[in-house]
């Protein structure tokens, strides 16, 4: 039978729906059961390519259960890692999907799909009751149909399964569209703060402490939830640069200050057509509420106040890109990472057809989404060192039109994490990597494939918005940095307003509009 701490009981009734009153420790021997499950996808509902769907995930990889999932992804082996360490956690990987094939290129998740996934960890979870807690390793930016709030509802069901008592945490990409729908069910969310998330391992570790210290009886979750009023381009999110890092840098004060205060805050992911949309604050303390709630305010004000720093933001078109990267090359600034931001689905040429146009050679272009030219290729058995002469990518809306290429394929075979890519060169010293899907490399030695040397290059064109600074910019690698815009129809855009929301009502949020109670 379990010990409660009268302390903690007694305000069980003050404390918010499904509170944890947990468990005491009365020896140094006590061991604790801790389910663990992950579900995390970056949804662009604006995406082509209809519903995301059970086969889907099974193509990345099938479900993994065990030791298998407690392997994998950052987060899930920062929270194993600490767990383990403390001596005295079991865990249980509870069958979970790891991946979906095109990541968040994928439109909505379909309900089957979403309820497969979920039935399958809950199937897990009632076999291997009791259990003293839970670690959900979430994006937060999932977005399912005929299910508004997918994390939430996660939280939810595992609470149903596990009772008021059982700790419950999450952690999530600092791209997540969350509101307090979450907190309700769970105690504890644990956001990256860095943006590229450098910090996922330990976000995991932070909620391994959280969730033991609540099951030995010393942390009582109270939370706040705040909603900015804010919303933006996630290449605005970029935490390496201000105002945006002194955001995160503002909840690491707290965090320094206030013993036991965890804030979280998420920037919100725009492409996902979902009614929690835009920026987030969530704030945990022990059993202080007046504390979170002073945070939560805290944080949320400031982030009003910074708000025309995140929000907005101009880029130059792929044209005018051109002139910037030539003069670049010109004065020896090379190499040269260029981030094609806005391009979702992976297809689009802009670029690569204004750089052609400029006449600009010695550039890396990785990648160019076509499924159909790769199975071209399948089907004529062609080898290395055989003609290309094709058009490539732009077929769908925002993709522009088909780049024709003609040159040398120098390599057909696995690569970049798919059965099969090309890679093609033509041009003036032109490289081109063609993947199945929207690939977004971040290293430049991700590019040594086959005979590929990337410090060949001056000029890489890469499909992302801030990560890419990972290997490219934070390294020092490259010499200048650039991010691209592009021409409409717009997906993965900073103009926000061309999207065709129908959850969302962007006259509530700046910069579009004036959120309720702000002036």
């Amino acid at each position: 039978m379990r010990v409660f701490p009268k302390l903690v009981c007694a305000a069980l009734a003050a404390m918010p729906l499904w509170a944890s009153c947990a468990p005491a420790t009365d020896s140094d021997d006590q061991r604790f059961r801790v389910a663990v499950a992950r579900f995390q996808h970056e949804t662009c509902t604006f995406c082509p390519g209809g519903d995301t769907e059970i086969e889907d995930w099974h193509r990345v990889s099938p479900p993994l259960s065990g030791e298998d999932l407690l392997r994998s992804g950052s987060y899930v082996r920062g929270f194993v890692d600490r767990a383990r360490e403390f001596g005295d956690v079991d865990l249980i990987g509870l069958t979970s999907p790891v991946g979906v094939f095109g990541g968040s290129s994928r439109s909505w998740n379909s309900e089957e799909t979403f309820e497969h996934f979920l039935g399958l960890m809950l199937e897990d979870l009632r076999a291997s009751m009791p259990v003293d807690g839970v670690y959900l390793a979430l994006h937060g930016a999932m977005a399912v149909r005929g299910v508004p709030r997918p994390e939430a509802e996660i939280a939810r069901r595992f609470r149903e399964v596990v009772g008021p008592d059982v700790p419950i945490a999450g952690t999530f990409d600092l791209h997540g569209n969350e509101d307090a729908e979450f907190l309700r069910w769970a105690d504890f969310a644990f956001v990256t703060k860095r943006y590229p998330h450098y910090d996922a391992y330990i976000q995991g570790e932070r909620a391994a402490r959280a969730v033991r210290n609540v099951m030995r009886g010393e942390y009582r979750s109270t939370r706040a939830t705040r909603k900015p009023g804010i919303i933006n381009a996630t290449v605005l999110q970029w935490t390496g640069q201000s105002p945006s890092m002194d955001v995160m840098e503002r909840a690491r004060r707290w965090e320094s200050r206030e013993n036991d205060a965890y804030v979280s805050v998420f920037y919100g992911y725009p492409w996902s057509d979902v009614p929690d949309v835009g920026a987030t604050v969530h704030v945990m303390t022990n059993g202080d509420q007046e504390l979170a709630d002073r945070i939560a305010d805290d944080m949320s004000d400031f982030i009003w106040r910074m708000r025309e720093g995140l929000a907005l933001g101009t880029y130059p078109m792929p044209d005018e890109a051109a002139r910037l990267v030539a003069g670049a090359i010109a004065n020896g600034e090379t190499p040269i990472a260029v981030g094609d931001h806005s391009d979702r689905p992976g297809d689009a040429t802009h670029i690569l057809r204004a750089f052609e146009a400029a006449g600009i050679g010695g550039v890396l272009y990785g990648t160019i989404s076509d499924p159909a030219a790769l199975a071209a290729l399948e089907e004529a058995n062609a080898s290395p060192g055989e003609p290309f002469d094709r058009a490539i990518g732009g077929f769908t809306p925002s993709g522009g039109v088909p780049a024709p290429i003609s040159g040398t394929l120098l390599y057909l075979g696995e690569g970049l994490g798919y059965d099969r890519i090309a890679v093609v060169a033509f041009g003036r010293g032109n490289v081109v990597f063609i993947t199945p899907a929207y690939s977004q490399v971040l290293y430049p030695d991700d590019f040594r494939i086959g005979p590929v040397n990337p410090d060949d290059f001056d000029v890489f064109v890469v499909k992302s918005r801030v990560h890419f600074r990972r290997g490219f910019d934070e390294t020092g690698y490259a010499a200048t940095i650039l991010v691209v815009e592009a021409p409409e129809p717009f997906v993965g855009t900073t103009f926000l307003d061309a999207l065709p929301y129908e959850n969302v009502d962007l006259s509530q949020l700046y910069p579009y509009g004036t959120p309720p109670g702000r002036e």
